[in-house]
This record gives C-alpha cells, structure tokens and sequence, in this order.
C-alpha cells in the first residue's frame, strides 16, 4: 500500500447500550455518518457493541458475526479503515478482541494480553499472547486495550519498531487520573503518536466512564482532546514530523529489554 505522508484519524468517544449488539451497531451507524470519505482510521472504544461485560456468553455467534460485517461493511462505505474490541468467541474460549477492517476488507486482530484481574476479566476471557503491528499506507500501527496501559513493556517501542500507538478503553472515571497521566507517558517514552480512545456514560454495573479521549503528538503534547461527553475528535498525522523528532532525539536507539 502507498505510503500517505498525513494521515487522517477519528477517535470516537460514544456512550455504549449495556449488553446490546444490535443497538449499538445502529446508534454507531447514525454517530458515524459524518466521517464518510473524510478520514483513514475510524478508532471505537473497547467492547464497543456491548460494553465492559463479564458475560460473554450474551453475545450470541449470530451476533459476532454481524458485527464483524458490519465493521467490513463501514470500511467499504466510508473507505477507511474502523477498529476496536468487542467480545469473541473461538473455539469455546472467549477473548477481549481487538479487530482491524480496512477497505479492502483486510482483517487483522489483536487479544487483549493484560486481562483486568480486579473486575474478574481473567475469569472469563483467555489473555493474548502476541502483539500485533499492523501495516496501514505505509504506517505501522501498535493496537492495546484498556489495562494493557499500565504495563509499559507492552509498549515498549524497540528500535522505532512503530508509528502510531493505539488504545481502546473503557477506562471508568474513578482512575481518570490514570488514564490521563499515562498515555502522556507512554507517548513520550516511545516517541511515538499515541492515541487513547475511551467511552462515556454509565454501564449495567454503574460504573461511570468520563472519557477523555485524546491524541498526543510523539512527545506527550496533546493535539486534540475531547472532554467528558460523546464527541469524536479527529486529527491529521504527519509521518515526516515524527521522523524528524526521532532522529533529532535518538532515544529509542538506547532502550534495553531486560529478562
């Protein structure tokens, strides 16, 4: 694919429907409308059809699959890439799944690797056990989930092996500080653009999320933000600014993988 020199993000801050695939596959279909041949990436949050569930089971195979075409269908229409986690099952196992559809219907996913023990995630979902680094007009794109962001080695961008630093969350309002503090961080020490997309409203466990949906430049300072409501906030990357930045600021050149 040809490498695009800026490249054109959407991060989508939306509420979400407690547990229904339908509902918010239509309410996403109406939110979404205005992106349609404006952008390259269209970013949804963690769990985006149904929520932060530790019930997978409510998400039927019918309903994993009509999401999945979906997602193929809205890359198709608005030519562009869309992503985020949902729920899925496979071979009797369930993972927090990260899912990639770009226009041309290439599928690419990621399983969440750092289950949230604290609300019982490990109980019901099979962590991942690789990474991912996806190819996309000639960037190179490291998608996370939600907790994966407390653990910088998950991140850790060896040698500039990456572009874009990507999260998608359902990160509540009570760790908002958390959230903030550390995409800051984890833009800075990889020198990297790093987007973190997270929700709003209130889940079925009421659970508040407070958003903060934002996309940082390669050294933590913020390009566009979003505040506490839905909102979809969108940003141009330039491939050859975090070049220059790089090589002005050879840090990556000196991190050390230990153990």
């Amino acid at each position: 694919m040809t490498k695009v020199s800026d490249l054109r993000v959407a991060a989508v801050q939306s509420n979400i429907i407690w547990q229904n695939v339908e509902g918010n596959l239509a309410y996403l279909s109406k939110l979404l409308s205005p992106l349609s041949g404006s952008t390259d990436i269209i970013v949804l949050p963690e769990m985006f059809s149904t929520g932060f569930t530790m019930s997978p089971s409510v998400v039927t195979p019918d309903e994993q699959e009509i999401t999945i075409l979906w997602m193929k269908n809205m890359a198709a229409d608005f030519s562009s890439a869309i992503c985020g986690s949902i729920v899925f099952s496979e071979k009797e196992k369930y993972y927090n799944r990260f899912i990639w559809v770009d226009e041309n219907g290439n599928y690419s996913f990621y399983d969440k690797q750092h289950l949230f023990s604290f609300a019982g995630e490990h109980l019901h979902y099979t962590p991942g056990n690789e990474k991912l680094v996806i190819q996309y007009k000639g960037w190179r794109i490291l998608p996370q989930i939600c907790y994966d962001l407390r653990f910088s080695e998950s991140s850790m961008n060896v040698l500039g092996h990456y572009d874009i630093l990507l999260y998608v969350a359902n990160f509540p309002s009570a760790r908002q500080y958390a959230w903030d503090h550390l995409l800051i961080a984890r833009a800075i020490e990889n020198q990297s653009y790093t987007i973190g997309v997270n929700r709003v409203g209130i889940d079925g466990n009421n659970h508040e999320y407070g958003g903060g949906t934002v996309i940082l430049s390669y050294n933590g300072t913020p390009l566009s933000t979003a505040g506490k409501e839905e909102q979809i906030i969108t940003y141009s990357l330039r491939f050859d600014d975090q070049m220059a930045f790089r090589t002005q600021f050879p840090f990556l050149n000196d991190i050390k993988v230990f153990g």
